[in-house]
């Protein structure tokens, strides 16, 4: 798979009953492609063993289980400014495929800060995150990378993080 796909943030209630998720609730989270976007579905435990028990419902490409946290309140937004999140996302939004290489060791960076949580992934060339904070998944192309390609993409990362690269 070579197209990163934006998909929408966890919702805050079951997409089938419309019943808010409480704190501490499990929820199934489903991914869904089509050829023109991905498409997630948000269920409630309940919603989800119905589903289940649906022979005639769509087959997921991928599917987790996740514990609800209800998100903080929003903070103002304080200027714009260069950080690793910033920048993957920017990539991300960018979706040229020479970006790859930048946007995984952004991802690791933001996984070893404890950002971003890696999910399972049915397909090995694929990575998916989801966001910590906000639920944002995330999904990247794997790079592959060889150690010999690995210190030459972080010089650049970090180049780019300290802002004497454009």
């Amino acid at each position: 798979m070579q197209q990163d796909w934006n998909i929408k943030s966890r919702s805050d209630s079951c997409q089938v009953t419309n019943l808010p998720f409480a704190e501490g609730d499990f929820f199934y989270t489903l991914l869904f492609f089509n050829e023109e976007e991905c498409q997630r579905l948000d269920l409630s435990e309940s919603a989800w063993e119905e589903r289940k028990q649906d022979a005639a419902a769509l087959v997921p490409f991928s599917h987790w289980r996740s514990k609800y946290e209800a998100p903080p309140p929003p903070t103002p937004e304080p200027l714009p400014k260069d950080d690793a999140e910033g920048m993957l996302r920017y990539f991300l939004q960018q979706q040229d495929p020479k970006n790859g290489n930048v946007c995984y060791i952004l991802a690791l960076m933001l996984e070893r800060k404890k950002c971003l949580r890696p999910l399972p992934s049915p397909e090995k060339a694929t990575l998916l995150y989801e966001h910590v904070t906000t639920g944002e998944t995330f999904i990247l192309t794997d790079p592959q990378l060889s150690l010999e390609n690995l210190i030459e993409v972080q010089q650049e990362v970090s180049e780019l993080l300290n802002g004497s690269r454009q």
